[in-house]
Formats: C-alpha cells, sequence, structure tokens
C-alpha cells in the first residue's frame, strides 16, 4: 500500500498538471542550488513552475509510461501555466546560458513531444508578441488611410509653399 505522502504528491502533480499548458521533463543533475534557484525564479516570473519529485510519481501522474523512457536520472518537470511557450522560453535560454540542463522530453494537450519539438515550441513567439503584432496588423490599414486622406491636404499646403517661396 503506497504511504500518504507519496499519494498527496501524485495528487499535487496532478492538479498542477491539469492546469498547465505544456510540461518539459527536464534533467537537472550538475546544476547548483543556486542556479535552481534562478531557473525557479525565472520560470515563476513569466508563469511557470520547476517542480521535482520522484520518477516513480511523475510516471503515475503523467500518466503510466507515456514518458517513461525519459525518466531516469535527476528530473524535474517545467510547468507552463501562463502560456504554452514562455516557461520553455525562459527553460531554453537557461540551457543555452548554462548548458547543464538536458531537456528530454515534453507535453501538450495530452500529446507527447520529443526534445526537438520541445524546443520547436520555445521558439515561438509569446502570448505577448502574438498580441502585440495583431494589434500592430490591425492598426496598420487604418495609418495608412489616414496618411492617404491627410497626403492631398499635405501637398496642396507643399504646392502653397512651393508658390509662395517663388514669388518672394
Amino acid at each position: 500500500m503506497p504511504n500518504q505522502h507519496n499519494q498527496t504528491q501524485v495528487q499535487l502533480l496532478q492538479e498542477k498538471l491539469s492546469k498547465a499548458k505544456s510540461v518539459a521533463v527536464v534533467e537537472y543533475a550538475g546544476t547548483t542550488a543556486n542556479e535552481q534557484v534562478k531557473l525557479r525564479a525565472e520560470l515563476k516570473s513569466v508563469g511557470g513552475e520547476l517542480f521535482v519529485t520522484k520518477n516513480t510519481l511523475m510516471d503515475i501522474a503523467l500518466g503510466k509510461g507515456k514518458l517513461s523512457d525519459s525518466l531516469e536520472g535527476m528530473n524535474a518537470l517545467a510547468l507552463s501555466y501562463e502560456d504554452e511557450v514562455s516557461a520553455l522560453k525562459k527553460l531554453f535560454a537557461f540551457h543555452k546560458e548554462t548548458d547543464k540542463l538536458v531537456i528530454k522530453q515534453g507535453m501538450m494537450a495530452d500529446k507527447v513531444l520529443s526534445a526537438a519539438e520541445v524546443e520547436q515550441l520555445s521558439q515561438l513567439p509569446g502570448k505577448d508578441e502574438l498580441i502585440a503584432t495583431l494589434i500592430s496588423r490591425i492598426q496598420g490599414p487604418a495609418y495608412g488611410l489616414v496618411n492617404v486622406l491627410k497626403a492631398s491636404q499635405r501637398n496642396l499646403v507643399y504646392a502653397l509653399q512651393a508658390i509662395a517661396d517663388k514669388q518672394k
């Protein structure tokens, strides 16, 4: 019979996974405590979390056998709550900076992702970037229309100014 602590850990992890929009399995062996604290702070700043627990408990919470190939060694789950890519961006930025993490696999909407797919996902623009792009695209035609409508008045003023300058 499993002990109470392990059962509560599995329940806690299942709650976190139900809220998460994307998950990455990360081997953190070789990182120092200070680096882990820094990574946790970076993930938290973008609405993510680094969760460490036993591999067997992760396997049970994720769904027996879904990611069991990558659950060997010292692993943690990088969870992204705000949007699918923000925590993954920070995770890969930290990985490039320290070169100590191994991103093994990931999950998004019950689809298992390879390490390469997780990296591709991390390169997508984030939610804020997409909103800014959308706003600029929406404003673009209106801005152009205003310039076209002002152009005839502006050209008339330039023509009158040229005539006035010529007469002087």
